[in-house]
C-alpha cells in the first residue's frame, strides 16, 4: 500500500481518532523552546533529512546543548562509556566482537555487541577530535562482522529471546546507522539496506517483513518499539511509504483500549480508568508503561518540523497518560511496586524508575504552552523537591533533555503535584488501586481472571506468588522510600509474609529450581520460552475468580477481592498439563478495603489454607535499617500498656521508625490475636533474581500476623491501618469512628460515622442488607451523608460481568439531584432505589447526589 506522509493519520483506527480527537489540542511552543532545538532541521527540510538530523539531536545533542555546562556530565560519561567500549574491542579474542561478550549461542551477548558499538558511534558525534573518521569505520565494520557472522544468517539465528532479534538488536542497529549516515553513505553505502532486509526478516509473522497487527508480540511497548525502529530505517532508505505506514502503526498505540471490543485482539495499552496493561494481563505502568512513555515522546521529538503528523493533538494524549496513568503512581518521586512486574526485583528501582517520567514530561512541556506547560513544568520541579534522592540527568537518554530540565528549574512554574494530595485512584482495569492523603499513599495489588497474580520471567521475580493477593505498600511522607521498600523489601520479607497477604505456609520452589531452566521446558506440549502456554501457566497466569475491583466516592474509595486459584493450578486440576509441572493451590479468602482520611480498614473472611494447610495473613510487614531505633507500644482493651510477649491481645498497636521518623498505628477491630514480630534478617538480594549481585542485606523485619493452624476453621478478622498514628490517637479508637457491619464470605460492609460514610462489598448473589443500603447481588457501593440532608453514593460491579446493579436507599424517600448517565433513581415502597446501567462499563464506578428536600 502507498502512504501519503500528509494522509498518515487516516489509516489510523476509528478509536484512535476519536480519542484524539477529545484530547486538548495543546498550542505547540516557540521551535527554539522545544526539545528539538534550533539547530536541528525543520519543516523547510526534505522529510526523511529532517527526521534523520531530530534523530540525531536527540540522543547526541546539539552544539547548543553541548555547550550547556548542565550537560557536560553526561558527554562526559558517554565519551568515557566509548573508551571502555574501543578497549574491549582491542582486547577481543576469538568469536568476540568485544573482550567478555563471547558470541555464537548467546543472544544477549550478541545485543550487548550491538550496545556496545551503538555507544562508541554515538560518541563520535559528541565535542572531540576534529577527524573521528577511523572509529566510524571501525563501528561500521562491526556491524558488518555483526551481520556476516551471526545476524544476517537467519538460518542459525533467533535463538533464545525474540525480543532481541525483533526489538533489541534492531534498534541499536538502527541507531547506530542513523548517527553514522555520512560515513556510511561514503565507505559502506549498501549496509543499511543489507541491514533492513535482514531485521524484515526476523519480524515474526509479518508479511514482507512487515508489523503483524494481530501477533501477539507487537502490542503496546514492543509494537512501540519495532514502529520506530522501522520510522528510522525508512528515512534511512529514503523510503516515505515505509515511514508512513511505521507511523501509523505505531499511533494504534495511542487509542484507549476497549476490553470489549478490542483491536487486533489487542489488550495492551492505556485504558480509561488510566490503567496500562502488558503481556495481555500484567499491571505494568512503571516498567513497560514508562517504556512506551519514552518512546512515544521520542517519536514526537524525532518528527518535529518534518509535516509527518499533522498537529499537536497527539501531545494531548500522552499528557493524559502523565496525568492519569503516571502521577498517582508516583509518590515523592518513587515508583510504586503495584505496577512494575517482574522488574521489582531489579536494584534500580524507585527513584530511578521516574527518570525516564520526568525526561518524557520535560519533553513533553516543550510542545505545550499555558497552564499545560506549567503545570507539566510544576510536576517536574515537584518530583525534584519531593524525591529523597536526587535526579541523575546523566541516566537521560538526551542531552537537549538535560539542558531543558535545567530551564524548568529556573522556570516560575510552582512545584506542584499533578495528582492531587487527597484523591483515590481505582485502576480497576488492571485490579490496581491507590488512595493517596497528605503524608501517605497507599498502594494495593489484586488479581483476578483478567488480571495475572504476579509476574516472573528470565530468572527475576523469583519468589512472586502472593504480590497480587491483596499485597499492599504503605508508603509514608518524608521517608526514604528505599528503605523501607524497593529491593530489599523482596529480599528481607518472606514472600508468605508480604504486607497485606493471606497465603498458606509452605515450601514452594522457584522455576528454576523446580525445572533447572529459566521456564518449564516441554516443546511437545506446547512449552517453549517464548510460547502461550509458557506465559499462560509460568510467566504470569490469571486469578480465576472475576470479583476484584471496588467503588470510589471523591477521594475515599472501597475495594474487594475474592482470592482464587491462578490458571495453572486450575489447569492441573483439570487434567491439561503435563504430569511433571508443578503448580501450587492458593489459600482462600474474601476481603475488602475502606480507604478514608486517618484509616485504611481491612477486613477478610472465610480465611483458610485449605487442603488441611496452616495459612498466614499479614497486617503489616515493615523493614528498616539494623541501626535505626524501632520502637513498638500498644495498649489492651481495658486501657492498660501492652507488653510483648503478654497474654493478653493488644486493642492497638503503634509501630515507629525513629531513625526514619515514620509511624504506622494497627486497630483491632474483631479476630484472633495478632502475632507480632521483630527480627533482625540477613539475605542475599539473588534469592529473588539470578541476575542480582550477591549482595547480602541485613534488615530489621517487623511483622504483624494473624495466625491459623493446619486444620483450623476458616475465620475471620478485621483492623484499621493508621498512618503517622500518635499512641492517644490510637487508644481513641476504643470509642469509634469505626464500626463493621458485616463481616462474611457475602457482604463485608463498614461505616465511617465521624465522616458519614457507609461502605460496602457484595460478593454473593442475592440481597444483601448493609445499614440503610439494600444491594441486590455483587457489587461495591459507597454512600456518604453530608450536611442539609444530602446525600452522595457510588456504586460498580467489580465482577465486569454484570448489566445492571440494583441499590436501594431505606427511608424518607430522596430526590435526585444529579446523577450519571446510566443511573435510573425512583421511589419505591420504603424507600429509594437506583438502578445503574453497568453493561460494558469494566469496574466504573456510578455517582448520584440526593437530597431529603422536596
Amino acid at each position: 500500500m502507498e502512504f501519503s506522509r500528509r494522509s498518515a493519520l487516516s489509516v489510523v483506527p476509528a478509536a484512535t481518532l476519536w480519542a484524539l480527537s477529545r484530547s486538548l489540542r495543546a498550542e505547540a511552543a516557540p521551535p527554539r523552546d522545544r526539545a528539538v532545538p534550533s539547530g536541528a532541521p525543520r519543516s523547510s527540510d526534505p522529510a526523511p533529512d529532517a527526521l534523520l538530523a531530530n534523530t540525531v539531536a536527540v540522543f547526541a545533542g546539539t552544539a547548543a546543548s553541548h555547550a550547556r555546562p548542565e550537560v557536560a556530565p553526561k558527554l562526559a560519561a558517554l565519551q568515557e562509556t566509548a573508551r571502555a567500549r574501543l578497549a574491549a574491542m582491542d582486547g577481543a579474542g576469538q568469536d568476540e566482537l568485544f573482550a567478555g561478550v563471547p558470541l555464537g549461542t548467546s543472544d544477549p551477548n550478541l545485543s550487548t555487541s550491538y550496545q556496545y558499538l551503538y555507544e562508541i558511534a554515538l560518541a563520535t558525534c559528541l565535542p572531540g577530535p576534529a577527524d573521528s573518521t577511523a572509529v566510524r569505520r571501525t563501528v561500521l565494520d562491526g556491524l558488518v562482522r555483526l551481520h556476516d557472522g551471526w545476524f544476517g544468517d537467519q538460518a542459525k539465528g533467533y535463538y533464545g529471546n525474540w525480543f532481541h532479534w525483533e526489538i533489541g538488536i534492531p534498534a541499536y542497529a538502527t541507531k547506530t546507522l542513523v548517527l553514522l549516515r555520512d560515513e556510511l553513505a561514503a565507505y559502506r553505502p549498501d549496509l543499511a539496506a543489507t541491514y533492513v532486509a535482514s531485521m524484515d526478516g526476523y519480524l515474526r509473522n509479518g508479511k514482507d517483513g512487515d508489523v503483524d497487527l494481530d501477533s501477539r508480540f507487537h502490542t503496546g511497548a514492543n509494537l512501540a518499539d519495532i514502529t520506530t525502529n522501522r520510522i528510522l530505517q525508512g528515512a534511512l532508505l529514503g523510503d516515505e511509504a515505509r515511514i508512513t505506514k511505521a507511523l501509523a502503526d505505531q499511533l494504534t498505540v495511542f487509542s484507549t483500549i476497549d476490553p470489549y471490543h478490542p483491536r487486533h485482539g489487542v489488550t495492551d495499552g492505556f485504558y480509561a480508568d488510566g490503567s496500562f496493561v502488558q503481556h495481555s494481563s500484567v499491571a505494568y505502568t512503571g516498567s513497560y508503561g514508562k517504556g512506551l512513555l519514552t518512546r512515544i515522546v521520542q517519536t514526537i521529538k524525532i518528527l518535529d518540523g518534518t509535516g509527518y503528523l499533522p498537529d499537536d493533538s497527539l501531545v494531548g494524549v500522552v499528557r493524559g497518560w502523565i496525568a492519569d496513568g503516571f502521577a498517582p503512581l508516583i509518590f515523592e518521586g518513587w515508583m510504586m511496586e503495584i505496577v512494575k512486574g517482574r522488574a521489582v526485583s531489579r536494584t534500580g528501582t524507585g527513584y530511578a524508575d521516574v527518570t525516564a517520567v520526568v525526561e518524557a514530561v520535560v519533553d513533553l512541556s516543550s510542545y505545550t504552552s499555558g497552564s499545560d506547560r506549567e503545570a507539566l513544568e510544576g510536576y517536574v520541579k515537584h518530583v525534584r523537591q519531593s524525591a529523597k534522592a536526587d535526579l541523575d540527568t546523566t541516566s537521560f537518554v538526551s542531552p537537549v533533555s538535560i539542558a531543558r530540565y535545567a530551564d524548568i528549574l529556573e522556570s516560575p512554574a510552582p512545584a506542584r503535584d499533578l495528582a492531587p494530595a487527597a484523591s483515590h485512584a481505582g485502576f480497576n482495569a488492571m485490579d490496581r488501586t491507590v488512595h493517596r492523603r497528605p503524608g501517605y499513599a497507599f498502594a494495593l495489588a489484586r488479581s483476578s481472571d483478567r488480571i495475572s497474580t504476579y509476574e516472573y520471567m528470565s530468572g527475576e521475580n523469583l519468589m512472586p506468588w502472593f504480590q497480587g493477593d491483596g499485597a499492599h505498600y504503605l508508603y509514608l511522607s518524608g521517608a526514604d522510600q528505599r528503605q523501607a521498600f524497593g529491593i530489599d523489601y523482596f529480599t528481607a520479607v518472606p514472600p508468605h509474609r508480604l504486607a497485606g497477604v493471606t497465603a498458606p505456609v509452605e515450601t514452594r520452589r522457584t522455576v528454576p529450581e523446580l525445572y533447572g531452566t529459566l521456564w518449564y521446558d516441554n516443546p511437545e506440549r506446547g512449552f517453549t520460552s517464548s510460547s502461550e502456554s509458557q506465559n499462560t501457566y509460568v510467566y504470569f497466569p490469571r486469578g480465576t475468580q472475576p470479583f476484584s475491583g471496588g467503588a470510589r466516592l471523591g477521594a475515599y474509595g472501597v475495594a474487594g477481592f475474592v482470592q482464587s486459584d491462578d490458571a495453572a493450578y486450575a489447569a492441573q486440576q483439570a487434567g491439561t498439563l503435563p504430569e511433571d509441572f508443578v503448580a501450587y493451590r492458593a489459600a482462600g479468602a474474601t476481603r475488602s478495603w475502606f480507604m478514608f482520611d486517618d484509616e485504611i480498614v481491612v477486613l477478610s473472611a472465610g480465611v483458610t489454607g485449605l487442603g488441611g494447610r496452616a495459612v498466614t495473613t499479614t497486617v503489616d510487614s515493615r523493614i528498616a535499617d539494623p541501626a535505626s531505633p524501632v520502637v513498638l507500644t500498644g495498649g489492651l482493651h481495658d486501657g492498660s500498656p501492652w507488653q510483648r510477649g503478654g497474654a493478653a491481645p493488644p486493642a492497638w498497636l503503634r509501630y515507629a521508625d525513629e531513625g526514619q521518623g515514620t509511624a504506622v498505628g494497627y486497630v483491632f477491630l474483631s479476630g484472633p490475636p495478632p502475632v507480632v514480630g521483630l527480627d533482625t534478617v540477613t539475605r542475599s538480594r539473588r534469592l529473588v533474581r539470578l541476575a542480582n549481585p550477591d549482595t547480602a542485606v541485613t534488615k530489621q523485619l517487623f511483622t504483624l500476623t494473624y495466625e491459623q493452624g493446619a486444620g483450623q476453621r476458616s475465620t475471620a478478622m478485621a483492623h484499621a491501618l493508621v498512618p503517622h498514628a500518635s499512641a492517644r490517637q490510637l487508644a481513641s479508637y476504643a470509642h469509634g469512628p469505626l464500626a463493621v457491619l458485616s463481616n462474611t464470605v457475602r457482604l463485608q460492609a463498614t461505616v465511617h460515622t465521624r465522616l458519614g460514610i457507609t461502605a460496602a462489598n457484595a460478593f454473593t448473589l442475592g440481597t444483601h442488607q448493609a445499614g440503610r443500603l439494600s444491594i441486590d447481588g455483587p457489587a461495591s457501593v459507597m454512600l456518604r451523608r453530608t450536611g442539609g440532608g444530602a446525600y452522595s453514593i457510588a456504586v460498580a460491579d467489580p465482577t465486569t460481568t454484570r448489566r445492571t446493579v440494583s441499590v436501594t436507599l431505606h427511608g424518607r424517600p430522596l430526590r435526585r439531584v444529579s446523577a450519571d448517565e446510566g443511573v435510573r433513581v425512583r421511589h419505591v415502597p420504603g424507600g429509594t432505589r437506583l438502578d445503574i446501567t453497568t453493561h460494558h462499563a469494566y469496574g466504573r464506578s456510578f455517582t448520584a447526589t440526593l437530597t431529603e428536600r422536596p
